[in-house]
């Protein structure tokens, strides 16, 4: 305890300033900086309804690689993401952790949104968890600790995450996790909200219940996280959304037998319905979580640090392997003379003006 007391201090002093700097840089307009000329497209990294993911390369500045995520407007409005989007640009842009995907350039033309960040070659946890089945509960322990302090980083800033899944977190060549996507992001502090998002089996049940909710709400998706990486599948399932929701409402769920004692406990404890119960929501906040036996002996300075060395790297041939991520061909950028929807993204990266969702 001696040791987590030292961690406990230190993190403190650590989170305070961080939360300083984090005030400082939201309040300001953004710069909007570079232009797709500048860079080169490589290939296509991912693909969804937001738009795609490319790797690309600054011409500028010769092999360094990048990911850029590229969205049409056009979408974004006909979607109703566009708070979503200026959240997204502006926590990745505020954010400071080395757990969290930082933004490196942001610009757009008369088609598109450009967000750039760096190439993290390991790909997606999804990919690995699937690959790998299920992870070991050291290799649990060691992603879950790294969430935990980036919970911890955002909550002391005042936003709330809610978008935790394998799919959101990338693993870099020397296994460490990035937590990206950080569309669903807001700044709440110290009030609720109750927007419905998020993915369905992460969902706590204050989301699901439209009762209003905070912080609590990471910590649940946190415990829906460290059970499907131990385990290989999610606590809560079902293929209908209704009987999924149920299911998470209820609180039932059951254990895997190679679960150990103390990780059985942790998830009876963090998949908790009772907000009043739920460990990351007591008086002792997220120390309950760092306390438990389950991260017994973990070296929270040492991780925060990177000293800790990941018992998981991605086998890379060289920095720009893509095999840990699919093929999608080639993209085609439409182009246009008018600037689309330019009153609604004339004043894209003022906060005062747009907020948050």
């Amino acid at each position: 305890m001696a040791d987590l007391s030292k961690h406990y201090q230190t993190y403190d002093l650590f989170l305070r300033k961080a939360k300083k700097e984090f005030e400082s840089v939201i309040k300001n307009e953004m710069v909007i900086g570079g232009n797709i000329e500048q860079f080169k497209i490589l290939k296509i990294l991912g693909t969804g309804s937001f738009g795609k993911v490319v790797l690309c390369k600054r011409i500028s500045e010769g092999d360094k690689l990048y990911a850029m995520k590229i969205m049409e407007k056009l979408n974004i409005i006909k979607t109703k993401q566009l708070l979503h989007t200026i959240s997204e640009i502006r926590f990745l842009d505020a954010f400071k952790f080395p757990f969290i995907v930082p933004l490196q350039f942001f610009f757009k033309n008369n088609v598109y949104i450009f967000i750039v960040m760096p190439f993290i070659a390991g790909g997606e946890m999804f990919y690995h968890l699937r690959s790998m089945k299920r992870f070991d509960e050291d290799l649990s322990k060691f992603y879950a600790a790294q969430v935990i302090l980036a919970f911890e980083y955002m909550h002391t800033l005042g936003v709330v995450y809610r978008d935790l899944k394998p799919e959101n977190i990338l693993i870099d060549v020397d296994g460490y996790v990035k937590i990206t996507d950080l569309g669903f992001c807001k700044k709440i502090d110290n009030t609720r909200t109750f927007t419905l998002c998020g993915t369905p089996e992460y969902l706590a049940p204050e989301i699901i219940l439209s009762q209003g909710y905070n912080y609590s709400v990471d910590w649940w998706a946190l415990g829906v996280l460290i059970y499907e990486m131990a385990a290989g599948f999610p606590p809560f399932y079902a293929k209908e959304h209704m009987k999924l929701y149920e299911k998470i409402v209820s609180g039932r769920f059951a254990c895997p037998p190679h679960f150990t004692k103390p990780l059985k406990d942790l998830m009876l404890n963090i998949l908790q319905v009772d907000r009043t119960k739920r460990y990351g929501q007591l008086k002792g906040g997220s120390k309950d979580i760092k306390g438990h036996d389950w991260f017994k002996g973990t070296d929270w300075d040492g991780i925060l640090n990177k000293r800790v060395k990941s018992t998981f790297e991605p086998a890379l041939d060289n920095v720009g392997d893509t095999k840990y991520f699919e093929s999608y061909g080639d993209i085609v950028l439409r182009e246009s003379v008018n600037d689309e929807y330019a009153d609604e993204f004339a004043d894209f990266t003022l906060v005062s003006k747009k907020g948050f969702m």
